[in-house]
């Protein structure tokens, strides 16, 4: 039966590339049969990396059938996978966020958690001398997935081993790698054709903080006037996608790459106090600028306070 490979739901650019990737070697190099598969629709930076390595679009899966071989990428957060993924058959765990819990499996796996600012990065490890098998257009999704997850190695989750790959990537590629992140980071920064609770769900995930159950969203751009030019509307948005989503609250981030900091629409009182017990912030107003915040993993989700 074919393995499917997928990362979390509201894919971004390393969940949408890392399957690739990890599909590509266990199917030209390990001689496996393995499928990259989406758990939702691309964000515009992923849907970029794809149209500009001809890469075609994963396919979108609801969900997984019991005993189905899985691989999960880029999460090990049951939230943020199908519901019925202790029914899957799952082999291998391949991530660089903290350990959740409440994955079950079948029996002993793989898992490679490792402290590095990209799933691309680990499996470039993982890969060993075979790395050097890969093609222009697996390095290149390799490329994008570091720089959109180190933000041109601004955040501090950048690594050594990430800013070397990506450095070595680029230069194999014969790309500028300044001028490919600023490609990059445009398309992720044009969201005028998206809903406000799409962009809401764009690139966030769910966590329990305390018994508060949070959907913490971030919008990593290069242009911040645009989303905060939306500001009310939304935050008006805010409470139906909590309700929709089954959470108590919704934490939007609009993190402005070139200036390194994000600003937090406040829309309520919990919202506010939140932002004042996590961040040593004094709140007046709707929002709050939030200086050399740059990270969801790293600054944001570990400091969350109810």
């Amino acid at each position: 039966m074919t393995t499917l490979v997928f990362g979390h739901k509201s894919p971004d650019t390393d969940s949408t590339g890392s399957p690739i990737i990890w599909a590509w070697y266990l199917n030209e190099v390990k001689g496996g049969d393995a499928e990259a598969v989406l758990l939702g629709e691309p964000n515009t930076e992923a849907a970029f990396m794809l149209e500009r390595w001809d890469l075609p679009k994963p396919r979108i899966i609801e969900g997984v059938a019991a005993d189905q071989p899985v691989i999960i990428v880029d999460t090990n957060n049951p939230a943020e996978l199908p519901d019925a993924i202790n029914d899957a058959d799952i082999q291998a765990i391949i991530d660089h966020h903290k350990l959740v819990g409440g994955i079950e499996t079948k029996g002993p796996i793989n898992i490679t958690i490792r402290p590095l600012a990209c799933t691309a990065t680990i499996m470039h490890n993982l890969m060993g001398p075979n790395a050097a098998k890969m093609p222009d257009w697996v390095k290149g999704a390799m490329l994008s997935c570091i720089l959109s997850d180190t933000l041109e190695f601004r955040s501090p989750t950048t690594t050594d081993q990430d800013k070397a790959l990506a450095e070595r990537l680029a230069s194999e590629l014969g790309l500028d790698l300044s001028a490919y992140a600023a490609e990059m980071f445009a398309a992720k920064s044009d969201v005028s054709a998206f809903s406000d609770a799409e962009l809401i769900r764009m690139d966030s995930k769910e966590y329990e903080i305390d018994g508060t159950k949070f959907r913490v969203s971030v919008l990593e751009t290069t242009a911040p006037d645009i989303p905060l030019s939306r500001k009310a509307s939304l935050m008006a948005s805010m409470s139906d996608v909590a309700a929709e989503d089954g959470v108590d609250e919704v934490l939007l981030f609009v993190v402005d790459i070139l200036k390194e900091e994000a600003t937090l629409l406040v829309p309520n009182a919990a919202v506010k106090n939140v932002a004042e017990k996590s961040f040593g912030a004094s709140v007046e107003g709707d929002n709050v600028i939030l200086p050399g915040i740059m990270s969801r993993k790293k600054q944001i989700i570990p400091n969350l306070k109810v």
